[in-house]
């Protein structure tokens, strides 16, 4: 319910704030004092667009708060689902810019409009005469029957089969695509594959042949710097070797007679031991190097072909090489493998369907199963609106599965003896419609948590017994929910457990829309003005009276 509506800066409002009862509230005043621009501000409240021109003082921005008590309404699933913070005392504001920027917050976290109004569907509902046409909608007369039906648990367990049913088919078919395209492609991605694996692919492998054919190709070259190094170290007459052998053995000679010199003994004697061991290495890589024309062929054929492999598949490393040929391999086993798969999901896609038909036929019964009483009901209260003769009828018809059901429910009306009932659009007038609709939203509210009800006028063209039945049907619906009602009955303004006038008020040449809880004498008066006009007589004062009293 609407703890307080607050509005600052919204057309003829300058300011304006109200703690409307927590049951019945009524509000009156003059035709153009401001009502309607009330209803707008909440508009706004609950996400419909605005513009600058809604601004009271163009270089002030607008400010709209509702602070709603939710204690009631189970919406925790719905602010876990928005990613808000759920407070039992939530509060809803929206701000307009002087540029005409709009801003909407949730407990203080900013929201879009398309937020604003999911949530804001939940806390108000306003029902006037020109909202009626919802009411011919197929998608609400279902939600209608949902609502005098109690299924919620029924309706939730079909959602969530719904949900999964359209995830795996969204799943089948995009794996019946992924199946197609890779068919049409796994000849190639075959071929591919055969021709990188009869590669027999080694990482590194192309740098080590590289260095390999270098060799073969200078083999002659670096046959003859081998031989050359070794003859230099050990067979030529002066080889190093033997002219460092010579020197270790004189040091050996002169280390006696001074330990100083023993170091340097040892260290030449390491020397030629090194050198030694190079000239040995020397001699091995000279006996490994050969040249052999059918090696340099194979070696220059086996390098041609991975740098084929490279520009073909667009890479530098074989390690790109060998990826692109596990991929290939994982492609080539899917596709292999593919209608196996494509059996196992469509055989799960058919048991979510045959869950699907069994769930929705339940929800269908659930529906059906109310239609009945639902007519009944609905004709007794419509014949106590002085609608003698209005009959319901209520038709379904089976389709196929969606998101609501299995259901086409169409909820059909004539208020005219002889007539017989027709879609709403086409027999119901005005009037008739918004009696139709308030006696609708009354069976509705004895059977779910609805939020605060707003009725706009909706007694037009009522009087009488009619609008006396009127006030007790929404005294009722206001001891198990927030009502708020603009009226322009007496009766009806008499019986609201808080009355707030609204009124113009003219200050420096400008016009301002204020709103005021009237008092136990105000009420009275103003009571008194709404039986006989301005300048109300002492008989007007005692039917308010009365009516009060009543």
């Amino acid at each position: 319910m609407i703890k307080n509506l607050l509005i600052k800066n919204y057309a003829l409002i300058q300011e304006l704030s109200m703690d409307p009862s927590p049951f019945f509230n009524t509000i009156t005043g003059e035709t153009g004092a401001g009502k309607s621009i009330m209803l707008g501000a909440l508009g706004l409240l609950l996400g419909n667009r605005s513009d600058t021109k809604v601004l009271f003082e163009e270089g002030q921005k607008c400010v709209i708060e509702g602070t709603f008590d939710i204690s009631k309404l189970n919406l925790e699933s719905l602010f876990e689902q928005m990613e808000l913070d759920y407070l039992s005392e939530t509060i809803i504001r929206r701000e307009i810019s002087a540029a005409g920027k709009s801003r909407a917050f949730i407990n203080d976290t900013p929201v879009t409009l398309d937020v604003m109004k999911t949530v804001g569907n939940h806390l108000v509902d306003v029902h006037s005469q020109r909202d009626t046409y919802l009411l011919g909608a197929v998608g609400y007369q279902l939600k209608i029957i949902d609502g005098y039906a109690q299924n919620a648990s029924i309706f939730h367990e079909y959602s969530s089969i719904f949900g999964n049913f359209k995830k795996q088919e969204s799943a089948y078919n995009s794996l019946k695509l992924q199946a197609d395209a890779l068919k049409k492609e796994s000849d190639y991605n075959h071929f591919l594959l055969e021709e990188l694996d009869n590669a027999n692919l080694v990482e590194g492998e192309h740098e080590t042949l590289e260095e390999e054919l270098r060799i073969i190709e200078h083999a002659e070259e670096i046959k003859s710097k081998l031989f050359s190094s070794q003859d230099l170290l050990d067979n030529s007459e002066f080889s190093i070797n033997s002219s460092l052998q010579q020197v270790v053995k004189d040091m050996e000679q002169i280390s006696k007679y001074g330990e100083h010199f023993e170091p340097l003994k040892s260290r030449l004697e390491s020397c030629w031991h090194e050198l030694k061991d190079i000239s040995s290495e020397i001699d091995y890589e000279s006996q490994k190097v050969e040249f052999d024309p059918s090696r340099q062929e194979e070696v220059q054929e086996r390098l041609g072909l991975i740098f084929q492999l490279m520009q073909k598949h667009h890479t530098s490393e074989e390690s790109e090489l060998i990826t692109i040929r596990e991929e290939l391999r994982k492609k080539v086993d899917k596709a292999l493998n593919m209608d196996e798969e494509l059996a196992a999901a469509k055989s799960k896609l058919d048991q979510l369907q045959k869950e699907l038909q069994a769930s929705g036929k339940s929800l269908t019964s659930s529906r059906v199963a109310v239609f009945d009483n639902f007519k009944k009901e609905l004709e007794i209260l419509l014949k106590e609106l002085a609608m003698p003769y209005a009959t319901i009828d209520i038709r379904n018809e089976i389709k196929p599965p969606s998101e609501n059901g299995m259901d086409k429910i169409t909820i059909l009306f004539s208020a005219n003896a002889g007539v017989a009932p027709n879609d709403l659009k086409n027999v119901a007038s005005g009037g008739e419609f918004s009696r139709l609709m308030f006696c609708i939203k009354y069976i509705l509210a004895g059977k779910t948590s609805l939020p605060t009800i707003i009725f706009d006028e909706i007694d037009t063209g009522i009087s009488g017994e009619v609008s006396l039945k009127l006030v007790t049907m929404m005294k009722e619906m206001s001891q198990r929910h927030q009502v708020i009602a603009i009226t322009h009955l007496p009766q009806i303004a008499a019986s609201g457990d808080a009355h707030y006038f609204v009124f113009k008020e003219h200050n420096d040449g400008r016009t301002f829309s204020r709103i005021k809880k009237l008092e136990s004498s105000e009420r009275e008066e103003e009571l008194a003005k709404m039986i006989g006009g301005g300048n109300p007589s002492e008989v007007a004062l005692k039917n308010a009276r009365e009516l009060l009293a009543r």
